[in-house]
């Protein structure tokens, strides 16, 4: 197949990134290659501000985060959805409540009940809050859940507004009903022209089905959970073996080293 790719777009932990957070030298050719010859790169993640620490701005030509709730072209936001904090206050105040750790992050900060530094590494900065008197809308909420009754019993918070995304297995994500990745890869895409024929995406989570399946071509890494690949036009080698990269090279000769 020689596809008529005009955008890339790729999920970074799991499918992009390998297990150690860092992207082969043979994967950035390949996307070099790739915007040498007039594609654009973008990643769509679940990460916030520390996307940018494993994914180096000189590879991208967009960058959308907070699985769809923030975009940039250049560093300019074109595309915002945010979660009021009015719904946001009794998610995190009963979450909190019944002992989860839970937070509301916003530009690279994240407003929390617990010390999220010790939870991950390559964040931001934190702080510890009464979810009760902090009022900053937030990009995303999130919450460690523990069990399937964990999730159940944040479902029943979700107003119309707000939609519920798992990721890593364990984290219960909340965001706006329009924040998505493809619903912000679908702005980006109009602002240049590119129709959603011309798009190619790659992922691995549950937070990546909705891109993959709005895409002209979706494409699962061979690590990706069963459901993903089951979206997929395409399944692909691990993010360990640069699958990202080897499905590039076969199927859009532009990128052909």
């Amino acid at each position: 197949m020689n596809a008529n790719i005009k955008m890339i777009v790729t999920d970074l932990d799991d499918t992009l990134v390998r297990a150690d957070k860092t992207i082969s030298d043979y994967t950035k050719t390949v996307l070099r290659k790739c915007r040498e010859a007039g594609i654009k790169v973008v990643y769509a993640t679940g990460r916030g501000g520390s996307a940018e620490r494993i994914a180096p701005s000189e590879l991208f030509d967009a960058k959308i985060t907070m699985n769809g709730a923030i975009a940039k072209i250049d560093e300019a936001i074109v595309y915002k959805r945010l979660v009021p904090y009015a719904l946001a206050r009794p998610i995190l105040m009963a979450c909190d409540n019944r002992g989860l750790k839970c937070a509301s992050e916003v530009s690279g900060m994240h407003y929390a009940n617990f010390d999220v530094n010790k939870e991950w590494n390559l964040h931001d900065g934190f702080k510890i809050v009464d979810f009760f008197h902090h009022k900053i809308d937030g990009e995303k909420l999130y919450v460690v859940v523990n069990s399937p009754e964990d999730i159940a019993f944040i479902e029943r918070y979700l107003s119309e507004q707000l939609h519920l995304i798992m990721g890593l297995g364990y984290l219960a994500q909340i965001m706006h009903k329009e924040a998505s990745k493809s619903l912000a890869v679908a702005e980006v895409a109009k602002i240049w022209g590119i129709q959603q024929s011309e798009i190619v995406a790659f992922g691995d989570d549950f937070n990546d089905m909705d891109l993959l399946v709005y895409a002209g071509i979706g494409v699962a890494v061979g690590n990706a959970r069963d459901e993903v690949k089951a979206v997929a036009d395409y399944v692909c080698d691990t993010n360990e073996n640069d699958g990202l990269a080897k499905w590039l090279e076969g199927n859009c000769k532009c990128c052909a080293l």
